[in-house]
């Protein structure tokens, strides 16, 4: 148990200490602010404020753990043994920067209530964030900090005890568009094979007519390569459809269709399944919980895990009714396009509702990687960039969670990559 003593305890303050002490690096930590209460404590304690109070392990507190709202900062990013800090502090404190302020200005998003310019979409690009413009997207800074608070610990107190822990691995795959050409209905298959005609696309009315007779297997129902390559190992999958209406009409499905639903009930006797918000229904509670309670239907099984439709986080409605709506864990914390950790962790960590000042129950699971990231790379490229950020995780025993879809695991020479990629070296974490 690590005491932290702090003149003022905020929802802001037992937020981040326990998800830095007890989420990152396995300790359990109280608080207190009893002067008497710190001086009494026999074991491993620290203070958290503006001065120390005498010769105790002290971290300086920058302020904004102090605040309510949210207010634009002068940040000034300086380079850290091998990666950056923000927020610096004066060499009274045992770290050279507020370690708690810097990590919670990352997780709660601070950045991305304040005013900043959106794409079409209406999304936080990532050009914006500070992760981006200061060369630090990529590492897992939050924990990289945590695990260098922990040295510093030990060396004041060599007797705490850290419980071991070792790299997770969560794959994600979004099945938006589950089915190229079967199960698509009359009608939508009907203006498939007219725009192949207009479009004069031969090989593809080909290949639609063939899958339609059932002469070939849809190149994109992979979910029995899937689950056959899963059920060797202990490896975390989760697998998201989407039930509301595409924003694209190519990927427009009946979803009310028994061998759609058949799909999902097959894929959740093994893994977890999850659901894909519609774009439509994020901004229509009533629809949103519609489209829950349809999945519940289908898998008999309360609906836990969530992503929302063309990755828009709006802050901080979208997640405000993901919390109304008793959605457990949302996998939208990352960029589209580009590799990195968006939140600056890859632990999965608690919404905080800056507006509302509160921690809340829905938890947060950042992806670092995703597939559409690396359109037009090649497979050097993309081998290098996975084993960098693979070993920035392992390095500070996280979790990292890749979002794949169930196009990429079509047997083609392009798609090898990402069939190797999944069935050999991520599965030998376990």
């Amino acid at each position: 148990m690590l005491l932290i003593y702090t003149q003022k305890i905020t929802p802001r303050i037992t937020y981040i200490f326990k998800h830095i002490c007890l989420r990152i690096l396995g300790i359990e930590v109280s608080f207190t602010s009893v002067v008497e209460e710190l001086i009494a404590y026999n074991g491993p304690k620290l203070s958290y404020g503006k001065q120390p109070m005498g010769n105790e392990f002290f971290i300086q507190s920058h302020g904004l753990l102090l605040q309510q709202g949210f207010e634009s900062e002068d940040i000034i990013v300086k380079p850290w043994e091998d990666t950056k800090c923000f927020f610096s502090v004066s060499d009274k404190s045992a770290l050279p920067f507020d370690i708690f302020s810097a990590s919670f200005y990352l997780l709660s998003r601070y950045e991305e209530y304040l005013p900043h310019v959106k794409d079409e979409i209406g999304r936080f690009p990532a050009t914006e964030s500070l992760g981006f413009t200061e060369g630090f997207l990529k590492q897992p800074v939050v924990d990289i900090w945590a695990y260098k608070f922990k040295d510093v610990l030990l060396e004041s107190f060599p007797s705490l005890l850290f419980p071991s822990k070792k790299i997770i691995i969560h794959n994600i795959v979004q099945a938006r568009e589950p089915f190229a050409y079967r199960q698509k209905g009359f009608f939508r298959s009907t203006i498939g094979f007219a725009n192949d005609i207009f479009n004069f696309r031969i090989k593809n009315l080909t290949k639609r007519t063939r899958v339609i007779l059932g002469l070939m297997k849809d190149p994109y129902n992979t979910f029995n390569w899937l689950i056959a390559t899963i059920k060797k190992n202990k490896v975390k999958l989760s697998v998201f459809f989407l039930l509301g209406e595409a924003t694209v009409f190519e990927e427009s499905l009946n979803t009310n269709r028994k061998k759609f639903r058949m799909l999902i009930k097959f894929i959740s006797d093994y893994k977890e399944v999850g659901l894909v918000f519609s774009f439509a229904s994020l901004k229509d509670n009533e629809l949103q919980k519609k489209e829950k309670l349809q999945m519940e239907d289908i898998t008999n099984r309360s609906l836990k895990s969530s992503i929302n439709d063309q990755y828009l986080v709006n802050l901080p409605d979208i997640y405000r009714n993901l919390v109304e709506i008793e959605i457990e864990n949302d996998f939208t914390m990352f960029y589209d396009k580009i590799v990195g950790f968006r939140a600056g962790t890859c632990t999965p960590f608690l919404f905080y509702d800056l507006d509302y000042e509160i921690k809340t129950p829905l938890k947060i699971h950042p992806v670092s990687i995703t597939t559409n990231a690396f359109k037009g790379k090649n497979t050097d490229e993309i081998n290098k960039t996975v084993d960098e950020v693979l070993a920035s995780v392992e390095k500070v025993n996280g979790t990292f969670t890749i979002l794949f879809s169930n196009k990429d695991f079509y047997a083609s020479e392009e798609n090898k990559i990402w069939r190797t990629l999944f069935s050999e070296k991520l599965q030998q974490y376990e």
